[in-house]
């Protein structure tokens, strides 16, 4: 047995629908969840066995929905490392504080998970090509995924979504288009085009049900490396919301298993003051959030304003008892540079969000100090550059100091 894989589920009307066709939403428009033969999985695999398999994520493959070894498109994604933070720890009252580097996984950012599954599975069921648009990241890791597995990919992203992310999909051959406007309107856009092209699936946020279960895999990793235990508080940075969707799933699917046992980690969603409807939500005690005005923030990722799995991300939240905290730029970019002077991390705007959300919920009094708690680094700070200033002295090579200066702020 490959995978345990056994059915779809509208995460609305829990309404059943076959796994082995391609299937985008439900009836209803919502997002469909992959389910396991989780009974079958307890009596055939064990902890042990897994951890004595290849370090990436396909080491949990009964759990994941390609059917076949031979179908998998891999480029090593996985076992990301759970770093300690005692400098920085120590200045915010947070010395259990771990953080999961996302920075160094291929492509540079945890959208390779989703990718990795996503295309697999996609190529498996018989898709040409795929289409979606996308904040940057996620567009350039399908590309590069799409064109290791030799199928087509459809992009479309914001104009002012991050350069590097515009190369990878270039690079990779992707049919690239950039769109005066947010990913909302990307993704009006990708609707229209998918249906004029024949054997193109849409794979936006949720709406192809695979890119979940890749993601989740952060969850099942991070349990295994600290010993098949949970930490207190686990912190992630939340735009469409499918990593924090992907880990409150992989929790529940664990304790199921027997795996882990006792009360889940408290979920902890992070987003920018500049585009906040999670957040905003989660104040008035609501199912679901309203589009955000404006949306605007340096972390580009998040900026998302308003998420097809609003619902699921306020469920994770609620049903651990976590909470939903919005931050400055200002201070998401301090935490960026204060971590990389303390611990020598350069992490992206977004992971970065999440380490200033610990120190204003430790200031708070939400957290207190004496819990264990992983914040999620998506990816790295080097996809990012124009967070940085860069505007240094140019010597000449006497050593005086020349008038002009170099980079942009």
């Amino acid at each position: 047995m490959f995978s345990a894989l056994t059915h779809l589920e509208c995460a609305r009307t829990g309404g059943r629908y076959a796994a082995d066709e391609i299937q985008g939403t439900s009836a209803v428009g919502a997002p469909l969840l992959a389910r396991y033969d989780l009974e079958r999985v307890a009596a055939t695999v064990t902890r042990e066995e897994i951890s004595g398999r290849a370090a990436t994520l396909w080491r949990y493959h009964e759990l994941l929905p390609v059917r076949s070894a031979q179908r998998v498109v891999s480029l090593g994604e996985g076992m990301t490392p759970l770093v300690t933070l005692p400098v920085f720890g120590s200045r915010i009252g947070m010395p259990g504080l771990l953080m999961k580097d996302e920075g160094l996984i291929p492509t540079g950012t945890f959208k390779a998970r989703g990718a990795a599954v996503g295309v697999s599975r996609a190529a498996e069921l018989g898709v040409a090509g795929v289409a979606m648009p996308t904040n940057g990241n996620a567009g350039a890791a399908w590309a590069l995924y799409a064109a290791r597995a030799g199928i087509r990919s459809l992009i479309m992203m914001p104009v002012d979504a991050p350069r590097i992310t515009r190369a990878e999909c270039v690079i990779s051959g992707a049919e690239l288009y950039l769109v005066d406007g947010l990913i909302g309107d990307a993704g009006k856009l990708i609707a229209d085009s998918v249906a004029d092209r024949a054997g193109y699936q849409e794979v936006s946020t949720l709406k192809e049900p695979y890119r979940l279960e890749g993601k989740k895999t952060m969850a099942y990793e991070l349990v295994e490396q600290l010993g098949w235990r949970t930490p207190d508080v686990i912190v992630y940075p939340t735009g469409g919301g499918v990593g924090i969707i992907g880990i409150y799933k992989a929790l529940r699917e664990l304790r199921e298993l027997g795996w882990i046992r006792g009360e889940l980690p408290r979920l902890v969603a992070v987003q920018a003051t500049g585009c906040a409807p999670i957040v905003q939500a989660f104040q008035r005690g609501a199912a679901e959030s309203e589009p955000f005005p404006d949306a605007r923030t340096v972390a580009f990722g998040i900026n998302v304003p308003k998420a097809l799995g609003d619902f699921l991300v306020l469920n994770a939240v609620y049903g651990t008892g976590g909470t939903a905290v919005a931050v400055t730029d200002e201070a998401l970019l301090d935490a960026q540079g204060e971590l990389a002077r303390a611990e020598g991390t350069f992490v992206c705007p977004e992971g970065a969000a999440c380490f200033a959300a610990v120190a204003q919920l430790r200031e708070d009094g939400w957290l207190t100090g004496a819990e264990q708690v992983v914040v999620l680094n998506t990816g790295t700070g080097m996809k990012y550059p124009d967070t940085v200033p860069s505007n240094v002295p140019v010597l000449a090579k006497d050593g005086r100091i020349l008038n002009d200066c170099r980079g942009s702020a």
